[in-house]
């Protein structure tokens, strides 16, 4: 709860959240729905800019949409001055080799027009699976796809041993 001042500044920037299927999640009310379901969620964590300790983004684990052996990463949003970086590839590092410790495989689910964070997922080695999910989002129904990262695909991909070297 102590992040809420910090986590929503970030978060009330519209641009972030412009391609993603929740597009109204600046506006407080939208985004206090997002902010408590991640607490709810025992598994989100707060991403902070190692060289001024500034809270910039979010990420989260959550195992409700994942089948056995699997635990999803999601919900991720970054202020837009880190966008373009490092930073997202060093925070999945960290948190697909964390999961990968405890599961056989790490999900995300992405919204099916949400382009820029499907290239980020094919950046960091995400693959496309045949699965998908539908969930209603901003009032209406909503397609993702989903894409998946193993134990081999992490040891052999470009996260590997990305969040070691930050």
């Amino acid at each position: 709860m102590d992040d809420w001042d910090a986590l929503y500044a970030v978060a009330s920037d519209p641009l972030i959240w412009a391609v993603h299927p929740a597009h109204d999640r600046w506006q407080e009310s939208v985004f206090r729905r997002f902010f408590t379901d991640a607490l709810a969620s025992g598994g989100a964590l707060v991403a902070i800019d190692p060289a001024t300790n500034d809270l910039i983004g979010s990420s989260r684990f959550d195992p409700k949409r994942a089948e056995p052996g699997e635990i999803e990463i999601g919900w991720t949003f970054l202020a837009r001055s880190h966008w373009g970086g490092p930073t997202n590839a060093a925070l999945k590092s960290l948190m697909v080799g964390h999961a990968l410790t405890l599961f056989d495989r790490v999900i995300f689910i992405v919204g099916e027009g949400n382009v820029r964070s499907r290239r980020a997922m094919e950046k960091i080695g995400g693959q496309l699976t045949n699965r998908e999910h539908h969930a209603e989002m901003a009032g209406r129904m909503v397609r993702h796809v989903i894409y998946s990262i193993d134990r081999a695909g992490f040891a052999r991909g470009p996260l590997g041993g990305i969040g070691s070297r930050i």
